[in-house]
């Protein structure tokens, strides 16, 4: 998991909307700045992928929602590189004084079973603030591809086994490790061609450099809306509100496939709590703006907003769950 693309990943109108919209919406809450110590100057958000992805759009547009209500600028560093290991150790080793903050996937919780050693332990060097939200992961392709459907893409891989390949954001990602399930499922055998982020991974996509791309579903949805490429399955347990004509995995024959690709908010373990209560509650109401959740929506990205026990509690749940997913793929730790 890593990042490192420019933001034509996503159609310019529409993420100029999304922030402009977010920005909008941020200006009404009530701003507290000139009641406490925190915050004294700009944010730090470090995304720990390349430009273009999840999770750099999610912390783009905190960027652009927070400094409203905060009365302090929001800064989005982009760390790419080695799965994202690279970004959440820089976070994990930042001063832990509020002002440098980690936006990451699920890369947090996935890394800790695909690499023989990982420089950050997810509990211990971090403090939970908010579960930003989800996005299952899909399938897409060029309408010139052949694949409308997930049948299609098993048949070709079965008529010539090892030849159909497909682009993600890196060894060990969701959208990685939904293939691999899928492999596992269908009994085919495909080519995973790794990138430094889901941005990459999707532009590979779209230069016809691979077959199919699995991303997150808010990578692509502006450009499966527009028709650049064509969406023939997704990963969640259900079918997404405004893509009722793409099946799930499951739906289209593949039990115990559900995958999805988290975003979270956390801090270095010590951060003082007063600043941790007011990012968490500013990001909360923010997400919680019914005009911010659509325009997430329109996206593919499902908010949750959930507090730092129920993102605690996902950390305790998906570390072990991801490791017994590594092993069931025959995924050597890296």
């Amino acid at each position: 998991m890593a990042e490192e693309i420019a933001m034509n990943r996503f159609d310019t109108i529409d993420r100029r909307r999304l922030l402009g919209g977010l920005a909008a919406a941020a200006a009404v809450l009530p701003s507290r700045s000139a009641h406490a110590a925190y915050p004294d100057r700009f944010v730090t958000l470090i995304v720990p992928f390349a430009p273009g992805g999840a999770s750099d759009l999610l912390a783009r547009m905190l960027s652009a929602a927070l400094p409203p209500v905060i009365g302090q600028s929001v800064v989005v560093e982009n760390r790419g590189g080695g799965g994202g290991n690279i970004g959440i150790t820089a976070a994990a080793r930042s001063p832990a004084d509020g002002y440098t903050l980690l936006v990451t996937s699920s890369a947090l919780v996935v890394n800790p079973g695909l690499y023989a050693r990982v420089p950050y332990d997810p509990v211990k060097d971090f403090v939970p603030i908010v579960d930003l939200g989800s996005s299952p992961n899909v399938l897409v392709a060029l309408p010139g591809a052949g694949f409308k459907t997930l049948a299609d893409m098993v048949a070709k891989a079965k008529a010539e086994p090892g030849k159909l390949n497909y682009s993600t954001a890196g060894v060990g990602t969701t959208p990685h490790l939904a293939v691999e399930l899928l492999k596992i499922r269908a009994g085919i055998d495909v080519t995973h061609i790794p990138y430094p982020g889901a941005g990459p991974a999707f532009q590979a996509v779209l230069s016809g450099t691979v077959q199919v791309g699995s991303v997150a579903l808010s990578v692509a949805m502006q450009h499966i809306r527009a028709g650049t490429v064509v969406a023939f399955a997704q990963t969640g347990a259900t079918r997404w509100p405004d893509l009722p004509d793409v099946p799930t995995v499951e739906q289209a024959g593949y039990a115990n496939s559900v995958t999805e690709t988290f975003q979270a908010l956390l801090a270095p373990a010590g951060t003082p709590k007063e600043a941790l209560a007011r990012i968490e509650t500013d990001v909360v109401n923010v997400l919680k703006q019914r005009d911010v959740a659509e325009k997430l929506k329109e996206t593919g990205f499902g908010v949750i907003a959930g507090g730092p026990d129920v993102l605690r509690a996902r950390i305790a749940r998906e570390v072990p769950m991801w490791k017994d997913v590594i092993q069931q793929a025959g995924i050597k730790p890296l």
